[in-house]
């Protein structure tokens, strides 16, 4: 069954360097990863890959390992590209030709002989896009897979709007409470005193509405005193179960494809109305609070 991909041809935070590797690419019919330092790692078993990332860099990082074993296991011919530039831009989607393969010499010509050089490769039949967004649509992680319906949606250069669905909502609690998202991101600072801070990826965008392939974390903040991510959710007139599991899906999305070593992840779930139900739910489910706002409306003369 084919599946749906995203990677970034290269940082686009060195613009230079990333339009020689997307040049290459375009010409030569590939996309690469790097982590050049670990050598050839194709025939590597992940129990391998796992000694030797931890042998070349010290330590143990999941997400870089597992994308590299993504790249080399799970992505195969007939798959479909995205070519991402930053968060919010596609620069090209492309049919998978080949397996991934390793070679330095290509790694190097591809970006001039730079320092920071991909050496693992795959044969990719590209068509250049050019859709830009005014928001976050994508992770930046290294390389992640899609569904199908978002797949479609981002290369027609729409956003799906994930309002809860399969439920009844109130749907003026609904609008308030995407009002409030706002207030939260706008006024983070002030409402967490400096014991959350509002995550940033590399290019200064913040995670609100954090994409990944599972849906938007709502906000996504970081915990210094705890090295954790704290995933955010409001309710948004959902059941207590249906927002339970979905914090749970996010902060295991997180766990996996965002957390470094010795890093944790916790939930936080901000509610208008205390809720019984949600009470239960939580008494077994560890790393996830509860917090309630208020809303004070006035007209003065």
């Amino acid at each position: 069954m084919r599946r749906y991909w995203v990677i970034a041809p290269y940082d686009s935070t060195k613009p230079e360097i990333f339009e020689k590797a997307w040049e290459y690419d375009l010409r030569e019919g590939t996309i690469a990863i790097g982590w050049w330092e670990l050598g050839d790692i194709s025939n590597l078993s992940k129990e391998e890959l796992i000694s030797k990332y931890r042998e070349v860099y010290g330590k143990e990082d999941m997400r870089d390992i597992n994308a590299i074993w993504k790249f080399y296991h799970e992505i195969s011919p007939g798959d479909i590209i995205i070519a991402r530039r930053g968060t919010k831009r596609i620069i090209g989607k492309g049919t998978v030709k080949t397996t991934a393969f390793y070679n330095e010499e290509m790694g190097k010509e591809r970006v001039s002989y730079a320092e920071d050089f991909y050496p693992n490769f795959i044969r990719v039949e590209w068509e250049e896009k050019d859709i830009e967004f005014d928001k976050i649509v994508f992770s930046f992680y290294t390389i992640y897979e899609l569904p199908e319906e978002k797949y479609n949606s981002l290369i027609e250069g729409k956003l799906i709007e994930e309002k809860p669905v399969g439920e009844e909502i109130e749907e003026q609690e609904f609008i308030l409470e995407k009002y409030l998202e706002d207030f939260i991101v706008s006024n983070f600072e002030k409402i967490f005193r400096g014991q959350l801070e509002l995550y940033k990826d590399e290019e200064g965008n913040i995670g609100q509405q954090y994409p990944t392939e599972i849906g938007n974390i709502d906000i996504l903040a970081i915990e210094p005193s705890t090295n954790s991510y704290v995933v955010i959710e409001l309710k948004k007139g959902r059941s207590s179960d249906k927002v339970v599991g979905q914090i749970l899906r996010y902060m295991g999305w997180v766990k996996e494809n965002l957390c470094r070593e010795g890093m944790g992840v916790k939930g936080l779930i901000i509610c208008k109305d205390k809720d019984e139900r949600l009470d239960y739910a939580l008494k077994m489910a560890e790393n996830i609070q509860v917090k309630f706002y208020k809303v004070n409306f006035q007209l003065l003369d």
